[in-house]
């Protein structure tokens, strides 16, 4: 199988172009449709050379807690020997256009489309645009949650396209996630996945969980439950839920898919 990514289309639109979009911020949800990624709401990143970045999603008391998402453009000859400010910091990049050379505890991949690497928390990397084209790549950060008697995870690199789609039971292979890590992994206290749904498909019940969400679609469109709220996404959107948002979908004419980050395997904290 091979896929398209959507990118966010930067510059900035016309001025004939209608106000009006789709963008919202509700007490459950937010959801920023791809049009309003543009040149300036870029943010610069202290110690990262000719790079940067849209802003996605970052903790917010009473809101989403748990994680960042940003999308981070690099040009060529950019990117960063000290990318991560903060050792407690875990770490999934996720490449959608171009290549970079990352380097992990010394060791070097090349990350092409659909590249995806773990970096746990305070382990040693670096990353550099050697090609001619900029790369454009997620990069989901969390503070890990460590737990005494389980190791920390360790570092790996794989592509979308080498790791299987896990169809959801009774679904005739309509519905399912690519898995980067096992759910009954308990060193991993978070998932970053890609969802797929096929032409049509649903998620027949509004999902409602402790999990936070954040969900980039890298292809197609659908029409998705927020709250109270049916929203129609299209590549390029992004959708950031809080804790307990009810949720589901109904996929478009053409293949639905999603880059989704959720908060797992950890007890709720208590206030005390």
């Amino acid at each position: 199988m091979t896929s398209t990514y959507a990118t966010p289309p930067a510059g900035l639109p016309g001025q004939m172009t209608l106000h009006t979009q789709r963008a919202v911020f509700t007490e459950a949800y937010a959801f920023l449709p791809a049009g309003v990624m543009r040149d300036i709401v870029t943010s610069y990143l202290p110690h990262w050379r000719d790079s940067r970045a849209w802003i996605i999603a970052r903790p917010l008391s009473g809101f989403a807690e748990t994680f960042s998402q940003y999308i981070v453009e690099v040009l060529p000859g950019g990117g960063s020997e000290r990318p991560e400010p903060n050792r407690e910091a875990e770490g999934v990049l996720f490449v959608v256009s171009g290549q970079m050379t990352l380097t992990v505890e010394g060791e070097t991949h090349l990350l092409k489309e659909g590249g995806y690497a773990f970096l746990p928390p305070g382990c040693a990397w670096s990353l550099v645009n050697k090609s001619t084209a900029p790369v454009r790549f997620h990069w989901v950060r969390k503070r890990y949650e460590a737990v005494d008697g389980i190791d920390i995870p360790t570092a790996f690199v794989t592509n979308e396209q080498d790791e299987p789609i896990r169809w959801m039971p009774g679904t005739n292979d309509r519905w399912g996630t690519t898995r980067f890590v096992e759910p009954t992994d308990l060193r991993h206290d978070m998932h970053v996945n890609i969802v797929t749904l096929e032409p049509g498909a649903v998620i027949p019940f509004e999902e409602t969980h402790v999990m936070e969400h954040g969900l980039y679609v890298l292809e197609g469109k659908a029409v998705y439950r927020l709250n109270r709220d049916w929203v129609e996404v299209e590549t390029g959107d992004f959708m950031w839920l809080r804790a307990f948002c009810p949720q589901a979908c109904y996929a478009g004419p053409e293949r639905f898919r999603y880059l989704l980050y959720k908060d797992v395997n950890r007890h709720a904290k208590l206030p005390f």
